[in-house]
C-alpha cells in the first residue's frame, strides 16, 4: 500500500468511527501539496459513493493563517451535499468533528466554468448570486494538530454548511466593506469584513475556478461556492445557536444538537 493510500485510508477510518488521529503528515512531509490532494481524491471517490458533489470550499484565505502554515496561496476541498444544513437548522454534534464555525459570503453560480484560463470578467458573469453562510469546519485529526498537507487531505476540514435565506444579484453586495458579526449563543465572538477574504472574496472565486478547472474537476452551474472566512472561526458546543449577520445580506444561523446521552 503507498503512503497516498495509507493516509487516505488512516482520515476515512477517523471519519467513519468519529474518533480523531494522528496528523498525516508522518507519510506526506508537511509541504507535498500534490500529495495531499491525492489523498483527498481517493476520499473524494469513496464519499461519491454515497453522496454527490455540489460545490467546493475556498480555505487558507487569510494572509496571517496562510503564514502560520507556511503558504502563499488558498487550498479547497468539496461539499458534498449530505454537507447541506437548512438555515435556522439543528446538525447533530455526534455527526461533528471537533467543530468551529466561521460566517462566510457563498456565490450560487449560474453559468460552467470549465477552462483554467478563465478570466475575472467570466467569473463574475459566471455567478447567478450570493448569499450569506456559516460553514461548520471539522477536523479528522487529533487536536487540530494540522499543517497544510493535513488539511488538504482531510478535504480542507470541511463538515457542513448553512446558506442565508436571502439571495442578492452580486452588484447588490459590496464584497470590499461588508461587515460581518458572528455570535454564539447571542454573544459576539467574531467580526470582520469582506476584504478579510484574500483582499476580496471574489478573488478567491476566481483562483479556485482556474485551480479547480486544471484540476479536472471544474465548478458547474448550480455549484454553491464558499470563498472563506471574513473573521476568526469560532469553536463550537453541544446545544449551542451561532447566527451570523453580513451587511447587505441578512442573517443565517443554526443550532447544535446536543450529545446522546
Amino acid at each position: 500500500m503507498s503512503i497516498i493510500e495509507q493516509a487516505a485510508d488512516r482520515l476515512w477510518q477517523a471519519r467513519q468511527t468519529g474518533t480523531p488521529c494522528a496528523p498525516v503528515r508522518d507519510l506526506l512531509g508537511e509541504s507535498d501539496v500534490a500529495a495531499a490532494y491525492a489523498v483527498q481524491e481517493i476520499n473524494t471517490r469513496r464519499q461519491l459513493e454515497k453522496s454527490r458533489i455540489v460545490g467546493a470550499k475556498i480555505g487558507l484565505t487569510s494572509r496571517v493563517v496562510q503564514q502560520q502554515l507556511g503558504v502563499h496561496q488558498p487550498d479547497f476541498g468539496l461539499l458534498f451535499a449530505d454537507m447541506d444544513v437548512l438555515n435556522a437548522g439543528i446538525v447533530p454534534f455526534a455527526e461533528l468533528s471537533q467543530p468551529k464555525v466561521e460566517a462566510e459570503i457563498a456565490f450560487i453560480l449560474g453559468k460552467d466554468l470549465p477552462h483554467a484560463d478563465c478570466t475575472s470578467a467570466e467569473v463574475i458573469a459566471a455567478v447567478d448570486h450570493v448569499v450569506p453562510a456559516l460553514e461548520i469546519v471539522g477536523s479528522r485529526v487529533a487536536g487540530w494538530d494540522i499543517r497544510i498537507t493535513d488539511t488538504i487531505a482531510d478535504n480542507a476540514s470541511s463538515s457542513h454548511f448553512v446558506l442565508g435565506p436571502v439571495a442578492k444579484p452580486l452588484a447588490a453586495v459590496d464584497l470590499l466593506d461588508c461587515a460581518m458579526e458572528l455570535e454564539l449563543n447571542g454573544e459576539k465572538k467574531s467580526s470582520g469584513k469582506g476584504r478579510a477574504c484574500l483582499g476580496s472574496p471574489l478573488s478567491a472565486l476566481v483562483w479556485l475556478a482556474r485551480t479547480m478547472a486544471a484540476s479536472g474537476r471544474p465548478l458547474q452551474a448550480g455549484h454553491v461556492v464558499l470563498s472563506g472566512a471574513l473573521g476568526p472561526m469560532v469553536a463550537v458546543s453541544p446545544g449551542g445557536t451561532c447566527t451570523a449577520r453580513i451587511e447587505g445580506l441578512g442573517e443565517v444561523s443554526v443550532e447544535f444538537g446536543g450529545l446522546a446521552a
